[in-house]
């Protein structure tokens, strides 16, 4: 255990035992002790999990106090079959429970709720409005209800926002409006005719995005819009970006995370800018690291503490492992000078700080094996305490007033849902799928650890199918998460819980370059892809047949993003799996430099494939030795993925064909890397079932699909 860890359970020591006991909904088990630490459902429900109940399940996210304390907004997401769409809606429930209103019922989502400092408005984001393009602006509503009036109409649509403590004003993340975007709209009428777009001209280093296309010179920048005049003041013109906007406390100055130096398209050296709240002002840059500080991809805000003299911020790995090592919690005066990290020897993910009101301590989360917690520590430094359960996974929190604290919580067996943390325990504030969970019958979810050839200690999550037999061998799929920087860990998964409805044993191996086990267990793939991951799944997959719950003649194995890499990379070693499922894969990282967007990746780590040709064929050995693999194989894709782009799906199963080796291709239209349409997603998880379940389960009768 590092130093500075609070024990592994993690409860505060005013927690009675009673509740302490309860919380722990699935403990970790070590290899043998395969009883220990399942996560059972408490009710005997009536059916497994099938791919159209997907569309019924609600996704609830982003909780935020108001400021008196009596309430709790967050938002829901669901879908509407008939549209094939889902949308977002607010809603909010009052402290002690006793009422919930949905706020919002457009077509359009709203996001990112943020109540006026005097907690009678709450604003948030949406793209409802006119035109056929409508952009994303700042709507504000009462909170005792009403139609929400549009704040801003910036013309390249709002990103983010913030609140000043006085409520007169808002800092907003705006886009560059594009100037040739009313002219390149394909479609529009004029004249009769349709008017044809202007070519896109392209002169950036990096020039794709997945989402955005092709990147043209349009940059976020940092606004204030005075709510009294409604008019936005530019505070920082120039070729660069910035990201997420924190007032100080008196409302004079803005934080925020800005990327300059040179081109910024070639770096990743983000930095913590301070700004005064007035147009003309010149930003001043507070951190200096030459590595990334407070990147926007981690999503937290640079947090000020209550008397405005220091700001606490994250700080990510040197430039060479910035996409490998875990951000960690530092803390910078305002006025300039050295930061401190908090938690030095805590080789860790820190995320998303928030002071004490009185500017003692800072709460964060933080991830760990399989888990990501609820912590605290001094503002001077000190042992970590650990708020939430491990065998949870904390995916935001708020604190209000009184020292009130609303955290979104999942664990294996139930949605996110937002709870009140108290001393007694965690109560719940929201129910949205708290009476559907009830209808279905979910299988035991347990820790799994084992050694991988090379002695390393790997870990993961076995998804037991549900009335699993002890003693029995079952049909089993390799399901392997994508990052490769991630983690499988004890939340809601509601693809491994399909496959395990379905009958199958479900292995989500964390292997190495997994987070939540230190930088050098992400560290050790650096310039070495698909070698000691297959590895370490294939060791896990041993472990599994030795202790006789996996059937060694019915093995699938699949995966998204990197999990799809990693499934070309295993069957390419390994001809054991009896059918595989490739989504969104790269297996030729040749063809990935200048099609994908990770040129900054490929050059840091490989260097261009004129240098480093050796690196990029060895990373590439499923594509050009395709000829070991007798799997079958369905590749999917979606067909404007920009992150991995299809061509890369294409040559795979182009490869396959070629070979004679049973394949299949599904491409979704008008889809980027991941999938949006309810009814796609839908598809997915049904092929899934049909093309696994004709290779380890020919005798089950398959879903109809074409």
């Amino acid at each position: 255990m590092p130093r500075g860890h609070a024990p592994a359970t993690g409860f505060p020591a005013a927690w009675p035992a009673a509740i302490r006991a309860v919380l722990l909904l699935g403990p970790l088990f070590a290899a043998g002790a395969a009883s220990a630490g399942q996560v059972s459902p408490a009710a005997e429900p009536a059916r497994p999990l099938r791919p159209a109940d997907l569309s019924t399940l609600r996704e609830v996210s982003e909780p935020r106090i108001s400021p008196d304390g009596l309430w709790v907004a967050y938002t829901v997401e669901t879908t509407d079959t008939t549209l094939d769409e889902r949308s977002t809606d607010l809603w909010m429930t009052r402290w002690d429970g006793s009422r919930t209103v949905q706020l919002t019922y457009s077509k359009q989502s709203e996001s990112h709720p943020r109540w006026s400092p005097d907690g009678q408005g709450l604003a948030f984001l949406s793209d409802r409005g006119e035109g056929d393009d409508p952009k994303t602006q700042v709507w504000l509503m009462d909170r005792a209800g009403g139609e929400a009036r549009k704040l801003t109409k910036q013309p390249g649509g709002v990103s983010d926002f913030a609140w000043s403590p006085d409520g007169a004003r808002l800092a907003l993340i705006a886009t560059d409006p594009d100037p040739d975007e009313a002219s390149a709209a394909e479609g529009k009428p004029e004249g009769g005719k349709k008017k044809t777009p202007k070519p896109i001209v392209i002169d950036r280093y990096q020039f794709k995005e997945d989402v955005s296309g092709y990147l043209l010179h349009l940059r976020d920048h940092l606004y204030v819009f005075d709510l009294t005049t409604s008019k936005a003041e530019l505070l920082t013109p120039g070729d660069f970006d910035e990201a997420l906007p924190s007032w100080s406390p008196d409302g004079k100055r803005i934080a925020f995370s800005s990327k300059r130096g040179g081109d910024p398209d070639r770096h990743e050296n983000w930095d913590v800018f301070v700004i005064e709240a007035r147009a003309g002002a010149a930003s001043r840059k507070l951190t200096r690291f030459e590595g990334a500080d407070n990147d926007p991809a981690w999503g937290s805000p640079p947090a000020w503490s209550p008397d405005g003299t220091r700001i606490a911020y994250l700080q990510g790995g040197p430039p060479k492992y910035r996409d490998y090592d875990p951000p960690q919690l530092a803390v910078i005066p305002a006025a300039g000078g050295e930061p401190r990290l908090l938690t030095p020897t805590l080789d860790r993910a820190a995320s998303a700080p928030a002071w004490s009101t009185d500017g003692r301590s800072v709460s964060f989360l933080l991830e760990d094996d399989r888990s990501v917690v609820l912590a605290r520590v001094r503002a001077d430094g000190g042992a970590v305490e650990r708020l939430t359960p491990t065998e949870g996974v904390t995916l935001a929190f708020d604190l209000g007033p009184e020292g009130r604290l609303a955290i979104l919580q999942t664990t294996a067996l139930k949605p996110a849902e937002v709870v009140a943390l108290e001393p007694t325990g965690m109560r719940p504030l929201s129910k949205q799928n708290e009476g559907l969970l009830k209808s279905f019958s979910l299988g035991a979810v347990q820790g799994v650890e084992w050694k991988s050839g090379d002695g390393t200690e790997v870990h993961g999550l076995l998804f037991k199918p549900p009335g699993f037999q002890p003693g029995r061998r079952y049909p089993t799929i390799v399901y392997i998460h994508g990052g490769p920087v991630a983690q499988d860990q004890f939340e809601f998964d509601d693809i491994r819980l399909f496959l395990a409805g379905d009958g199958y044993l479900v292995f989500a191996p964390n292997y190495r370059a997994s987070s939540g086990r230190g930088r050098d267990f992400s560290r050790a793939i650096y310039a070495d892809w698909g070698h000691l991951e297959v590895q370490d799944v294939l060791a896990g997959v041993d472990a599994l047949v030795a202790r006789g719950l996996a059937d060694p003649e019915r093995l699938g194995i699949g995966g998204w993003s990197y999990g799809g890499m990693m499934t070309d990379y295993t069957i390419a070693t390994d001809t054991r799996f009896k059918a595989a499922v490739s989504g969104a894969s790269i297996a030729n990282q040749i063809t990935g430099y200048g099609t994908d967007q990770y040129v900054r990746q490929y050059e840091g780590e490989f260097g261009p494939p004129w240098k480093g040709i050796d690196l990029y064929l060895r990373s590439s050995y499923p594509f050009f030795h395709a000829d070991r693999i007798k799997t079958p194989t369905l590749f999917l894709c979606g067909e404007r993925d920009f992150n991995v782009p299809l061509i890369n799906s294409e040559q795979m199963y182009q490869a396959l064909r070629s070979l004679n080796v049973p394949t299949k291709l599904v491409i979704y239209p008008g889809q980027h890397h991941g999938l949006a349409k309810p009814s796609y997603r839908q598809d997915k998880l049904e092929r899934y079932l049909n093309w696994f379940g004709s290779y380890l389960k020919p005798e089950a009768e398959p879903i109809a699909k074409p």
